[in-house]
């Protein structure tokens, strides 16, 4: 790992650390079924749109849609303006993204007692303004920043590694398996994304812009993922895990 890569983790690490220690104490609540169904929504709607914040969506039924709409038109370009293993390595992703909304959205249906009908999944006010951020980096025009969001995809995929270990009941079983699926799958991508983040550093000032975008995503993942989990974390908090990071 080079040393901008390793800057550029460092700078998030501590909200990812934030992320797991809200998932952590929910689980250890120990939550209700409503606040199962009200954290699965959310996750099942974000498992559908998975870069909703760098676009919308509009005239398609979810990320997803729009997202395997867009591989399928590369066809046209194969063996000429498209590369065949960069089509492969979008399909394996995608792929990838609609099996992790699948294993959610079955422990869903089990907490619901029910076949998950349209609307079931919800997103959160908390995830409007995530995407909003990310967005505005992304359309920002400087490759730095928009290199930069890859890095606040997943928080560290904390909260997938902190819910695999759940165990109990058939419930607890249930999610902790799709968690492990998930966190199987996304473990090493904030290491991939590092490197290629860090590929688009050229000067001090290229870092530190870099750095100050992954920190305010990052303290706006913590409160997307603090309003999943039902307000683990109190704002006192938040404000001290920011003022501790500047």
């Amino acid at each position: 790992m080079t040393d901008h890569a390793a800057a550029l983790i460092a700078a998030a690490k501590p909200f990812w650390d934030a992320e797991a220690e809200i998932t952590r104490r929910f689980f250890a609540g120990p939550p209700s079924r409503d606040d199962y169904i009200h954290y699965l929504r959310s996750a099942v709607y974000k498992e559908l749109n998975p870069v909703i914040g760098y676009g919308p969506t509009d005239g398609f039924a979810n990320g997803l849609h729009m997202e395997f709409c867009e591989i399928v038109e590369r066809f046209r370009g194969l063996d000429g303006e498209v590369d065949r293993r960069d089509m492969l390595g979008a399909l394996r992703m995608m792929t990838e993204e609609f099996e992790h909304y699948v294993v959610l959205a079955e422990v869903l249906e089990f907490v619901l007692g029910r076949k998950l009908a349209p609307g079931d999944a919800k997103q959160l006010p908390e995830d409007v303004k995530l995407n909003e951020m990310r967005r505005g980096y992304v359309e920002s025009d400087d490759p730095c920043l928009v290199a930069a969001m890859g890095l606040t995809e997943g928080g560290g995929a904390s909260t997938f590694r902190e819910a695999s270990k759940l165990s109990g009941g058939p419930l607890e079983e249930k999610l902790a398996a799709a968690m492990k699926i998930i966190h199987d799958d996304e473990k090493d991508h904030y290491e991939d994304a590092a490197a290629d983040a860090a590929k688009a550093v050229r000067t001090d000032d290229d870092l530190a812009r870099m750095k100050r975008a992954i920190r305010e995503v990052s303290i706006q993942r913590v409160r997307m993922r603090n309003e999943q989990f039902r307000f683990q974390m109190s704002e006192d908090e938040v404000e001290g895990l920011i003022t501790a990071n500047p």
